[in-house]
């Protein structure tokens, strides 16, 4: 369906729709590249193409041949560049609730002996961060610290993260039932306080790592005896042991278990 003409162009509703995806993808890359030394490495790239069309469009033969060339090559680039931002966007596709309903995890018995462990851990004033992992993929993280393969509880969690213990430094990893490694290394969050609060290192591992997955996120602080949760990058603090059994069993247990009825229900209803 022809809409209009501009000069030999014809575009049509097809076109329309088209530039507006495009348009789309690019503004919610650029939203999560935005405070990033990539942010600026991506304007470049846009401009880049856009001088290419340009150069096209009036017919310019050395120029539209150096950016042509510049543009065959800018996909390896843009993977190589961005690859921690596009290791991100997959992260956020695979905490989409669509997708999430697929997933199942077997944490009923562990999220209590997590939330026992971390309420003794804070009353001790023992520093600990303890990641759950779910959909996104934890290996480039576990292979950082030491494997483990143990079934999770509270007394083998009190052992590692007891500072005299050679493995207290770092990350528990939890997967399903099973911690997988300790003493891991996790990435950063660029965030360095949250209104008054400067946060320290482990609290910055720890959100940085929910940041980056759809991880969950147990941080207990040893210079205030406090417990937090960090999920997708927010963290809320200050919880008590019965806040956080709560926490853990509404974030790992409750949102799944509907998950599955409401698709047990679809297939029902469908017959």
């Amino acid at each position: 369906m022809e809409l209009f003409k501009i000069g030999f162009l014809t575009v049509t509703l097809v076109d329309i729709l088209d530039i507006v995806i495009v348009t789309f993808i690019f503004y919610r890359l650029y939203l999560i590249m935005r405070g990033t030394i990539a942010a600026q490495i991506f304007v470049g790239l846009l401009l880049i193409i856009a001088f290419s069309f340009v150069a096209q469009a009036i017919n310019l033969k050395a120029m539209g041949w150096l950016l042509r060339t510049l543009t065959d090559i800018w996909v390896i680039a843009f993977i190589i560049l961005f690859q921690p931002e596009l290791r991100r966007l997959l992260v956020m596709l695979g905490k989409n609730r669509v997708i999430r309903r697929f997933i199942h995890l077997d944490v009923t018995e562990a999220y209590e002996e997590i939330a026992s462990a971390a309420a003794d851990l804070a009353r001790k004033r023992h520093g600990a961060l303890i990641v759950i992992a779910r959909a996104a993929g934890m290996r480039s993280f576990v292979e950082t610290g030491v494997s483990l393969q143990a079934l999770v509880s509270k007394a083998l969690l009190v052992s590692v993260f007891n500072p005299k213990s050679p493995l207290h430094d770092g990350a528990v990893i939890i997967k399903d039932r099973i911690i997988e490694a300790a003493r891991c290394t996790l990435p950063f969050s660029h965030v360095t306080r949250i209104g008054e609060n400067v946060l320290g290192m482990r609290h910055r591992a720890g959100i940085g790592i929910s940041e980056q997955t759809d991880a969950i996120v147990v941080i207990v602080s040893e210079e205030r005896g406090t417990i937090s949760v960090a999920e997708n990058g927010v963290i809320i603090s200050g919880l008590s042991a019965q806040e956080l059994l709560e926490e853990l069993k509404n974030r790992l247990v409750v949102s799944t278990e509907k998950s599955w009825k409401n698709i047990w229900s679809g297939l029902k209803s469908n017959a």
